[in-house]
């Protein structure tokens, strides 16, 4: 296997079309930087019908995928020595930045898909991690699946045409990025902030330190647990500092439900 593999088995192979369209990640694809292979649950159903799902027991509305035609779509995957397999639910962890982080240490992953009422219990023992994109319900796994995608694609090497445009990123410091301004200089009647325009790097870097201070504070400030604002000031004052703050623990700040 070339590149880094993701594997995805879906009853909705059509969904992935969208990764076509996607900038960056296309162009990850064409340049052989990685594989999106996609398994249809539909091939591996079974009898006549090609049955992927059925009543649960114990009575309910809707339908659950069944846990043999999952388990043979896994079985079917070429697997590599770093590779693992996650299970797209609404009962997982709730991805963060750190995750696709540390996922492009492998070279592959294995994506299943739940469709309809969820799938057979049975079905989480192929799971290294069980994972959610958020606090909410979906009618199935291939969007989530998609964001897990595009999210490790854009941080394998070559991705990028800037690899420095990662650095300051919202999240990969646990903090919201910085506010940004291009041409015209004044629009609307709103002006970009002089320090923008002044020349000084030094005092640019610490504006936008700031600001991803504040703006953490305002709209996110369940990321910081505690600051000690005179202090960062003064040590922004050279533009290699980082900020003096303490984060929440995960366990506090997203349940894992």
């Amino acid at each position: 296997m070339s590149g880094f593999n993701f594997d995805v088995i879906t009853l909705f192979p059509k969904a992935f079309e969208l990764i076509n369209n996607l900038g960056v990640i296309t162009r990850a694809i064409d340049n052989n930087l990685i594989n999106v292979n996609l398994h249809d649950l539909r091939e591996f159903g079974e009898g006549c019908y090609r049955q992927v799902d059925d009543k649960p027991y114990g009575g309910g509305s809707g339908m659950v995928l069944k846990p043999g035609p999952i388990y043979e779509a896994h079985d079917s995957i070429n697997k590599s020595s770093k590779s693992k397999t996650i299970l797209m639910t609404p009962q997982g962890k709730v991805l963060k930045q750190k995750d696709f982080i540390r996922w492009t240490s492998l070279d592959q992953l294995i994506i299943i898909c739940g469709q309809y009422e969820g799938f057979d219990e049975r079905v989480r023992c192929l799971a290294d991690e069980e994972i959610s994109i958020g606090d909410y319900v979906l009618s199935g796994g291939e969007i989530p699946a998609i964001t897990i995608i595009n999210g490790v694609t854009r941080l394998l090497p070559g991705t990028l045409g800037d690899p420095n445009s990662l650095l300051d990123e919202s999240h990969n410091n646990f903090l919201l990025e910085y506010p940004h301004y291009t041409r015209p200089l004044i629009f609307r009647e709103m002006k970009v902030p002089d320090i923008l325009i002044s020349g000084n790097h030094k005092e640019i870097s610490l504006w936008r330190k700031t600001k991803m201070y504040e703006r953490t504070l305002l709209k996110r400030n369940d990321l910081i647990k505690m600051v000690n604002v005179s202090d960062f000031h003064q040590r922004n004052t050279d533009s290699n500092d980082n900020l003096n703050f303490y984060l929440q623990e995960e366990n506090e700040t997203y349940p894992d439900w």
